[in-house]
């Protein structure tokens, strides 16, 4: 049966259990890694760059939004600590946003080298990467698993661009990878027992560092981590009365759970562990779910075919809907939302709705509306000219 005609069903009990080769879990690391392979293949590139180059839309507009912004700077100066201590909300700030940006415009050079073949930016974003491997030794204070999950999912989605598809040479690549094995993967790898988007971000990281090291053990590691963690974040009906949880926060009672979840004790399909807190990390959440499964996915493993995918639809439907202004009933977090998706939407929407045919309504709407989507300075950036209605 096509997948696409499979997925066409309703039901998510269906959707849980379509059957996988006995060859390979869906969770393990492939025999061979892809590259570029994290979040974006190189057919996706490529797709993005015949559209840009056709003055086609979204993509064109997408990429002048990027190329305008000011992590496409050529004169922009990285900033580079040996500690960066980030506290609560990043307070204290001693080095969380300049890391954050620097990587991110690492990315958003190797994006701009891709498209332009300028070699001024493959050369920035090598200038980038390489100022931070040469320095940087540690994160500190209680934010530092986030900060280094937020970071280390940039660093090699541009890493990744640079060294499998530019020509020119990169001497200090192999520093940069022992950067990202000695100073991001232990922090991350071992995961987070706080709220979801933690975790998922963290796995995120973890997930994308070990493509680029082509470290297997980490990899099935993480995306072990990632099934548990994704599950718990997101309801499904089929999971019972109550949500999924992880093992070793022992929420082994209703009311844990209830807490757990902001305080919310109806539980329905899309609902997510912190809906009721705000909508702006339930977009951190959803984001990183849908950018570990298309790792997957280019990796060899599509997750869009497990509960992971429908986790994924349902959440993206079920926060559109609020996000685009639905009424919010009394039993959902006492009446009141606080919105603030972010441009977090394209990647799940273009896999489940594009490539497999799921009809998603209210998250084709909101993913619309917004394109081009830009970056949350955070860890997502520019998704609509990587991933808007991509067919790769």
């Amino acid at each position: 049966m096509r997948r696409t005609a499979l997925f066409a069903t309703a039901s998510a009990l269906v959707v849980g259990m379509i059957a996988w080769p006995a060859a390979r879990h869906a969770d393990a690391a492939p025999s061979t890694f892809v590259h570029p392979g994290v979040t974006v293949s190189r057919a996706q590139l490529d797709f993005a760059r015949t559209k840009v180059n056709a003055g086609a839309q979204p993509w064109k507009g997408a990429f002048d939004q990027m190329l305008a912004s000011k992590y496409a700077d050529l004169n922009r100066t990285p900033k580079p600590r040996a500690t960066v201590e980030c506290g609560s909300y990043s307070n204290p700030n001693y080095g969380c946003t300049d890391e954050r940006e620097d990587a991110i415009a690492a990315y958003t050079d190797a994006l701009a080298w891709y498209i332009t073949r300028d070699d001024r930016y493959a050369q920035k974003a090598i200038q980038l990467m390489d100022a931070w491997s040469a320095v940087i030794k540690e994160h500190t204070n209680s934010n530092a698993p986030l900060q280094t999950g937020w970071a280390g999912s940039s660093w090699p989605k541009a890493a990744e661009i640079i060294k499998y598809t530019y020509t020119g040479t990169w001497t200090n690549s192999a520093r940069f990878a022992t950067m990202l094995r000695d100073v991001y993967l232990p922090e991350v790898i071992n995961g987070s027992n706080s709220n979801g988007n933690w975790e998922l971000s963290m796995m995120e990281a973890a997930v994308g560092i070990s493509v680029f090291l082509e470290d297997k053990t980490s990899y099935d590691k993480a995306m072990a981590k990632f099934r548990t963690r994704a599950a718990a974040y997101v309801y499904l009906s089929t999971d019972g009365d109550l949500p999924k949880t992880v093992p070793s926060q022992n929420l082994d009672t209703k009311a844990k759970i209830v807490s757990y979840w902001q305080g919310q004790s109806t539980f329905v399909t899309g609902l997510t562990q912190e809906t009721c807190r705000d909508f702006t990390h339930t977009g951190y959440g959803i984001s990183a779910i849908s950018h570990i499964a298309e790792t997957s996915r280019i990796q060899g493993q599509d997750l869009y075919g497990t509960d992971v995918g429908e986790r994924l639809r349902q959440a993206l439907g079920f926060q559109s809907k609020y996000q685009l202004g639905a009424a919010v009933p009394s039993w959902l977090c006492g009446g009141s939302l606080t919105l603030g998706l972010g441009p977090v939407t394209e990647v799940g929407y273009n896999a489940l709705h594009n490539r497999l045919g799921i009809a998603m309504t209210n998250t084709q709407t909101l993913t619309e509306q917004q394109r081009p989507a830009g970056s949350n300075n955070l860890f997502v950036a520019w998704e609509t000219l990587t991933h808007g209605d991509n067919p790769s």
